[in-house]
């Protein structure tokens, strides 16, 4: 197979910034390594524990921020299998360490929580996740396939008894859905020491090195209100239309299609009977790019627009944050260590990963603040399917390549061998 990590020789560095690393193991030497592939092999034999690993947790309900219970659990989890310095902090995150010697640190990310849907199902299903063949069925079991992935290779990097160079760091972060709040947490704390940041999505079928920027507003609007026989305007309804009109006449998408520019409106809100105009309505506002100032660009024309249309109805028209993702991009990243780490552990996996700058995730915080960071998403069938309804499932295979993953990212990133 292919191996892109051949082209990496031992002490290349990346500087980004400030941060400078060494890639200290490349691939080939890793898998050429026979406790590398006795590990490889006891990933596979515990194909049956880490499925039943993801019944217990998964079936845990965790919307964004009520991540406790299940931060509690993984932290459980982290102290039985080994891990060091195991903790659950305010954000909530749950953080568990394999020390090394260095005083840097390789940080793998997985995400807590889930989207408020699927706390639903779970309330309405009212019992645990069932392992059906290749599947492990059950709200809640997508996202966390990626936090039992990542504790399996934690577990056996700590049987096999693998010591590194660089601190290997594993963390499940709050609040992913909803802000990246548990990001923002870990990289703060994080962010002096850090060789780079794997926010584990999924096996490496594809890889991400950059974020695109991902601001959601909503759009407030009041007037007077009142029955349709007193007069049909001022209408919030009318400002409303007038200004989604305006909004997705800005030019920018069209203009810089290369930069991934983007506007949408995808919801409208207002009244509740026919025969009187509301006080109140609102609608959503997604704005995207790689590039902040075409961002800022974009929101600066919104907020000129609601402004006039304010004068010209008498309707106010507020924008209200609902998150705000930044972009990121690190200029060489793709050439960088991890990134050619990650393609050629991919190549070793069996697969030629598709590559993007483009991410939307975690790793947004960690590249926007100029660390070399990756994002290893999923393939075909991603981590599983049906995420967010009630028949959702986990990709027992998809898991246990994510385990594999994320054991040889931290073997080579973190110079690890078997003492």
């Amino acid at each position: 197979m292919k191996l892109l990590a051949k082209i990496l020789p031992v002490f290349i560095l990346f500087v980004a910034g400030t941060t400078a690393f060494a890639a200290e193991r490349s691939v080939d030497d890793a898998v050429a390594d026979a406790a590398v592939q006795k590990a490889l092999k006891d990933i596979d034999a515990a194909r049956s524990v880490t499925e039943q690993l993801l019944v217990q947790i998964g079936g845990i309900i965790s919307p964004s921020g009520q991540e406790h219970e299940r931060a509690e659990a993984v932290a459980a989890h982290m102290r039985k299998i080994g891990l060091t310095d195991v903790h659950v902090n305010e954000a909530p995150n749950v953080i568990g360490k394999i020390k090394g010697r260095s005083g840097k640190a390789i940080i793998f990310v997985s995400t807590l929580d889930d989207l408020m849907t699927v706390a639903d199902h779970q309330r309405t299903i009212g019992h645990l996740p069932t392992i059906e063949g290749d599947r492990v069925v059950g709200p809640g079991t997508n996202t966390t396939s990626t936090t039992i992935a990542s504790l399996a290779a934690a577990k056996i990097l700590i049987a096999n008894g693998f010591q590194p160079e660089h601190d290997i760091i594993f963390a499940g972060v709050a609040e992913e859905e909803t802000g990246l709040r548990g990001m923002r947490h870990l990289y703060e704390e994080y962010k002096d020491v850090a060789i780079g940041f794997v926010d584990v999505l999924g096996d490496g079928h594809s890889i991400t090195y950059g974020g695109i920027g991902i601001n959601w507003w909503r759009i407030n609007a009041s007037g007077p209100a009142g029955h349709t026989l007193s007069g049909g305007i001022p209408n919030v309804n009318q400002a409303i239309g007038r200004a989604v009109d305006r909004i997705l006449q800005i030019t920018e998408p069209q203009e810089f299609t290369d930069r991934r520019a983007r506007l949408n409106v995808a919801i409208l809100n207002s009244g509740a009977v026919f025969n009187h105009k509301p006080a109140t309505g609102w609608f959503s506002l997604d704005v995207r790019s790689l590039d902040l100032e075409i961002i800022e660009t974009m929101e600066a024309k919104v907020r000129k627009i609601l402004s006039d249309i304010s004068s010209e109805l008498g309707i106010a028209l507020e924008m209200e944050v609902v998150s705000n993702t930044p972009p990121g991009q690190i200029e060489g990243a793709l050439q960088s260590p991890l990134v050619q780490n990650a393609i050629g552990i991919s190549n070793y996996l069996g697969y030629e990963p598709v590559l993007s700058n483009a991410g939307s995730a975690n790793l947004n915080i960690s590249v926007a603040g100029g660390t070399p960071s990756i994002g290893l998403g999923g393939g075909p069938i991603r981590r599983g399917g049906n995420r967010g309804f009630i028949n959702e499932w986990a990709n027992t295979p998809a898991m246990m390549r994510t385990a594999k993953n994320v054991f040889l990212t931290a073997v080579t990133m973190g110079n690890a061998e078997a003492k």
